[in-house]
Order: structure tokens, then C-alpha cells, then sequence
């Protein structure tokens, strides 16, 4: 919440300047909580929103430390918010999951390219991630960074599964050069195609797809089992579901299963739950053990091509 490149900030959900006073910052939070209160015809997640928004700067001193994080401090001498750096390599020695690719490097790369294009050629950007660069940038771009960073998260998250999971990130998926696919992942639970994604709202379900006003039209789950057909008749292995990842506040329940789309198992899990699900499965995949599992694994390895 408030630190997607996409979602607004605790300033644009309580509509006033970074620069109003306290008195006027007040009232402009008990106005939006009389005009999204459920009660009177508002929306429960903007009302849920404008409550979070003035937790992080109802006081002057979370203000202080949202404005210091986010961009909004003038002063010059204050740390610089690094969150949407890209992750730094791990230290632990714990046993990781086996891991192949660049997860998140594709679209990092294009947000590096475009938000230079943006700022305009001869233009000096120090640092492409600066809050305020990234939240004055347009939409797509954004967008472009909000998703490589669901893609890291995913990533961390499957890596700390253990040996017993491989994983390809940012596979080819066609001829098209942003014809990916974000992750596959190989368990004994299944092997399953992965979308991570961020719509910085909370989506709904029609028909086995992904609606809301963040998904701008695109459809997702037919676009990612689309691209897990690809890899499958290349690689000649059976997927046994597909899974959407998002973050945690996009989704009202942890897991959602949309059931079998083109006779594939789907679910929509928040990111918190993903963990749960690639361990116990997607209901209705197909186990993978003994030979089977070391055999699709090496028609994987074979057959992989990354973006």
C-alpha cells in the first residue's frame, strides 16, 4: 500500500498538496472519510485506503518519515528511499531452490530505457528510482517497474522453497520480444506457469478472468496460459496449473480459484500465499515425482530460452 510505483500516494488518496498545513490535511481527512464511509454510499476499500493514508501522516512525525521515504522532504541531507532498487544478492546459506534467469530483468531494463526517454535525451537522471521521478513518470512506465518488482518478490519467495523447486524466470514465450512468461516453477506439487503482477486495486473475477479497473482491458489469464501452451509444445511437458500472484492488497481473500480455464487449473493468490499454495498445490494439478519430475526438468533445461 502507497509503495507500488503504481498506487497514489497518502496525499493524492486524501486529495491534498504535499504542502498543507496540519489544520488543512484534518479536514481533508475527515471530508474523504464522510465521502467513501460504506454508510453513505462510499466505497469499503477507499474508505479502507483513506484510513491507511492518514496512519502514515496524521502526525507530524509519521508525515516527516513518509515524506523523507517517498520523496516529498526538500531537504537535501535526508536518506534516500531505496525501495525500488533492485534486490541486493542474498547471504543466506540456507538451501535455495534452483533458479535460472533474470527474474524482474527484462522489465527493469525497459523501465531503465523509458524513463530516460521520458526525462528527455541530454537530461542527467542520477537515479532512475528517485520516488518523485518515478511518481511523475506516465502510467506504462510505471507500470514497467511496479511488475519487476512482483516479479523479485515472486522469486524470493519460491527461493526460499528449497531444493526441491526449480525455477525459470523471464522465459521466452514466443517471437514477439515481450512474449514472456514471468516464472515457471517444477515441485513435486506440479509444474506451473507464473504470472506476477500489480494492479494497485483490489480486482474482481468474470468467466475465469481478471477484471478491474487497474487491468486496463488486458486480459491476464488468457494471456499467461497462452504463453504456458507455448513453452508446453516446445518443451513436450504438461503443465499442471497456472497461477496469478499479486500483491496482497489487490486480492480480498488469500486464495481464489477460478477453476479450470481451457482445462487448466487456475488460482489467483495473494503474494503472502503463494508459499502455501506451491506446497500444497493447485487443486486439481497433477503430481510430479520419481522419474517424471527429473525427466520434465531436463526437457525444461533443454528447451528454456530467457528474454
Amino acid at each position: 500500500m502507497f509503495d507500488s510505483p503504481l498506487s497514489a500516494s497518502a496525499y493524492e488518496v486524501l486529495g491534498v498538496d504535499p504542502t498543507a498545513t496540519d489544520d488543512e490535511l484534518r479536514r481533508a481527512y475527515r471530508l474523504r472519510l464522510r465521502q467513501t464511509h460504506p454508510d453513505t454510499g462510499g466505497d469499503a476499500a477507499d474508505f479502507i485506503q483513506v484510513q491507511r493514508a492518514w496512519d502514515l501522516i496524521g502526525t507530524p512525525e509519521g508525515r516527516a518519515a513518509y515524506d523523507r521515504g517517498h520523496g516529498f522532504s526538500a531537504a537535501s541531507d535526508e536518506p534516500s528511499w531505496d525501495g525500488w532498487q533492485p534486490p541486493r544478492p542474498q547471504t543466506d546459506t540456507r538451501p535455495r531452490a534452483r533458479s535460472y534467469g533474470h527474474p524482474g530483468g527484462w522489465r527493469r531494463e525497459r523501465y531503465l530505457r523509458l524513463i530516460r526517454e521520458w526525462a528527455g535525451h541530454g537530461v542527467d537522471v542520477p537515479d532512475p528510482y528517485e520516488p518523485a521521478l518515478v511518481r511523475s513518470a506516465p502510467r506504462e512506465v510505471r507500470r514497467l517497474l511496479a511488475d519487476a518488482l512482483a516479479e523479485e518478490e515472486t522469486a524470493r519467495t519460491v527461493s526460499d522453497l528449497g531444493m526441491g523447486f526449480t525455477v525459470w524466470h523471464d522465459v521466452q514465450a514466443g517471437a514477439d520480444a515481450d512474449a514472456k512468461l514471468d516464472h515457471v516453477v517444477l515441485s513435486p506439487s506440479g509444474l506451473y506457469g507464473i504470472l506476477s503482477e500489480d494492479f494497485s486495486e483490489v480486482v474482481r473475477f468474470r468467466r475465469g478472468e481478471i477484471i478491474g479497473r487497474g487491468v486496463d482491458g488486458r486480459a491476464p489469464v488468457a494471456t499467461l496460459l497462452a504463453r504456458m501452451r507455448v513453452i508446453a509444445k516446445a518443451a513436450r511437458v504438461r503443465f499442471g496449473g497456472a497461477i496469478v500472484v499479486l500483491p496482497d492488497d489487490d486480492l480480498e481473500q488469500a486464495i481464489n480459484e477460478l477453476g479450470k480455464v481451457r482445462g487448466i487449473p487456475v488460482v489467483v493468490v495473494r503474494r503472502s500465499a503463494l508459499a502455501t499454495v506451491l506446497r500444497r498445490g493447485v487443486p486439481g494439478a497433477r503430481d510430479i515425482g520419481g522419474n517424471e519430475l527429473f525427466d520434465v526438468r531436463t526437457r525444461l533445461q533443454q528447451t528454456v530460452r530467457f528474454v
